[in-house]
């Protein structure tokens, strides 16, 4: 059998983070490529879950989420933004919620603006969508946009805008004054904003301002987060949309048909980790902070050049030639897996000589690959 696959999906085959990650198994190398911390979250919020499913929470949630979990993704929303929600949907993780969104609220024919280098999900939800992506490119090293090359591309056939802020892969966070651009774009040509902010509290230099909280914004922005990278339970899946009814809405009537509802248990203890206090997410910071120097120090120290990162769990550094090429060697010759940041482009000659770390794991982790990198002159590669 040939062409087994929908033309919508055969350019995308095997993602970057399972090449890479099966790499480092394969090896035994440090793996600074996939995003995922390497230590449990918080103890409390832990024990949540094991009492939820001691507790017979085992079985579906409701489809839109369980209310206790609702709740308190409102009520983050009022405690750290201001936001009244007028609706929440409870979905597997902030990938399915965008899923959800691309394949609820989009035409075939339809267009979406993305700024690239874009989080690879969301060129396949698109394209999944049968709607085209137009990009919009940042560029290194402050990772600015041009605001001409925003409003040129929207089109007639354009929907709407997906933007990630903080970003992942370059660790931007969007500014108040890029963002008020955005959303003039939005306002002006009367587009729908879908806003990946899982990283929403991983903020090191600036703040975190969500694009619906500016004028006129509520009433058109979904707004998607998740458990995973602010409690460390990127495997509970746990993620949300809020916003207007009619756009939560078009996400709800795409999910039951995806994944229904599940993860019970991680949903009750999600309402007890929203529910932590302002200590945690100050310590939370703290931490990361220090990591992010710590790493950065270190590529340093091996000779690579890491590029300003404020929010998310990554640092990008330039390497001397192709970065494809650079981190497929990494894992024999340093022990250590990183990600080509030039897979996240349209147009990966931006980003060629571009390479993606991640600080999200414990210090001496940190500290070893470091050491592999500087002992192998990775710099010289």
């Amino acid at each position: 059998m040939s062409d087994v696959i929908s033309s919508r999906l055969a350019g995308f085959g095997t993602t970057i983070f399972t090449e890479m990650s099966a790499l480092a198994e394969r090896t035994g190398a440090i793996n600074l490529g996939q995003g995922f911390p390497d230590e449990d979250g918080p103890a409390d919020v832990l024990e949540a879950a094991a009492a939820a499913m001691r507790a017979g929470h085992n079985q579906y949630a409701p489809l839109a989420g369980v209310p206790a979990l609702r709740s308190a993704i409102a009520a983050h929303q009022e405690r750290f933004y201001g936001l009244s929600v007028g609706d929440v949907q409870v979905t597997f993780g902030a990938t399915e919620a965008i899923a959800a969104a691309m394949l609820g609220l989009l035409e075939p024919g339809d267009e979406v603006v993305v700024f690239e280098p874009l989080y690879d999900s969301y060129a396949a939800s698109i394209a999944m969508a049968g709607a085209q992506r137009r990009v919009v490119t940042l560029h290194p090293p402050d990772w600015h946009f041009d605001p001409d090359a925003l409003k040129a591309a929207v089109t007639p056939r354009t929907r709407l805008v997906l933007l990630n802020s903080p970003h992942n892969p370059t660790g931007k966070v969007f500014s108040r004054a890029e963002l008020e651009l955005v959303a003039e774009v939005c306002r002006s040509q009367d587009l729908v904003a879908v806003c990946d902010e899982v990283y929403e509290h991983l903020v090191y230099e600036g703040s975190h301002i969500p694009l619906a909280s500016l004028d006129g914004m509520a009433s058109r922005t979904l707004s998607i987060s998740s458990l995973g990278k602010t409690f460390s339970v990127t495997g509970w899946k746990i993620g949300w949309a809020t916003g207007p009814p009619e756009l939560v809405g078009a996400v709800r009537a795409a999910k039951q048909f995806l994944s229904f509802a599940g993860g019970t248990p991680f949903q009750w203890a999600g309402a007890a980790a929203l529910a932590l206090g302002d200590e945690f997410y100050a310590a939370l910071t703290t931490s990361f902070v220090a990591k992010r120097d710590r790493l950065c120090a270190g590529l340093r120290a091996a000779g690579l050049e890491p590029l300003p990162v404020a929010g998310t769990y990554f640092v990008n550094a330039h390497v001397e030639g192709d970065g494809a090429a650079f981190c497929r060697e990494l894992p024999e010759r340093a022990g250590v897996v990183a990600i080509p940041t030039a897979v996240f482009y349209d147009h990966p000659e931006v980003g060629r000589s571009l390479v993606r770390f991640a600080f999200c794991k414990r210090e001496s982790v940190i500290d070893e690959a470091a050491a592999r990198l500087a002992g192998a002159g990775a710099a010289a590669a």
